[in-house]
């Protein structure tokens, strides 16, 4: 199944996307958030499909984060050996791990709002994780049960907060409108092969990022077991992987997102994004 939430900003309905159509299912569903997942809503929601007659949804107005705001998006840093060689870093013999905060999450097509004093908003394409049910000392054999799908992310980055400001990396990360996720949440069954996805990310229309996730580090059930060593993973988290080589940082010399700039994204079975980069107004 592909999840999909409908609607304008903090008004969204969840609904689903069949052979690219949408259907309204929010008649049985609050919303695709921490207890759909926790109390068996995607087989709820797959019976529904199955039997059910959903009212379509011909001219969505907007497509929102394809979860509701989790409680936590944790991010793996330098997670693909080209990025952490662009960015002048060492390959990391353990994930590097860091927050995104919740507020940042928006649409796949929403705006990206460039920070008040920011010069060095950059961007990259990621592979998610959602998780599906309650996460605490999972092995990397069970890694995949607690597993309710994969999304598209755009881990956009204010790289002069992030790495010149002091403290750790979450202040150039988690501004609003930070974490475009979506289009949808493409259930387990729908991908293939986790670890064979190509990806890519253009600004105004020039490839600057390609890559495949078998570039990985930490494959998919490494990182779920690893952080669920630290914390409690919760239905509905968002766990974003790391991304590939060919982000503004990494040029020569750098190049950073200004107003205006358009921003589109994809991967295999995981659809695409768009975002227009604006400017702080107040």
């Amino acid at each position: 199944m592909k999840l999909v939430r409908l609607g304008a900003l903090n008004n969204e309905k969840p609904a689903v996307l069949i052979d690219g159509k949408y259907f309204d299912v929010s008649a049985f569903f609050q919303d695709f958030n921490e207890a759909f997942f926790e109390q068996g809503g995607l087989e709820k929601l797959a019976d529904i499909v199955k039997n059910e007659i959903l009212e379509e949804v011909s001219k969505p107005e907007r497509i929102g984060s394809c979860v509701a705001r989790p409680s936590k998006i944790i991010c793996v840093g330098l997670n693909y050996a080209d990025h952490a060689k662009e960015t002048g870093a060492a390959i990391p013999t353990e994930p590097i791990l860091f927050f995104k905060s919740t507020s940042a999450l928006s649409g796949p097509y929403d705006d990206v709002i460039i920070p008040k004093n920011s010069v060095k908003t950059d961007w990259e394409v990621e592979f998610a994780i959602v998780i599906g049910k309650k996460a605490s000392y999972v092995s990397e054999e069970q890694a995949y049960d607690y597993i309710a799908g994969y999304c598209l992310h755009n881990d956009i980055s204010e790289r002069e907060f992030q790495l010149e400001r002091g403290g750790n990396w979450s202040k150039g990360k988690g501004c609003d409108t930070f974490a475009p996720l979506g289009p949808f949440l493409a259930t387990k069954d729908e991908i293939q092969d986790v670890h064979n996805l190509n990806m890519w990310l253009d600004i105004n229309g020039k490839r600057f990022q390609t890559s495949n996730t078998k570039q990985l580090i930490f494959n998919v059930a490494q990182i779920v077991s690893y952080i669920s060593q630290f914390m409690t993973l919760l239905p509905g988290d968002v766990i974003s992987t790391g991304t590939p080589h060919g982000v503004g940082l990494g040029l020569n010399p750098p190049v950073f997102l200004k107003p205006g700039d358009v921003m589109t994204l994809g991967m295999d079975g995981l659809g695409e994004q768009k975002q227009k980069a604006i400017a702080y107004t107040v």
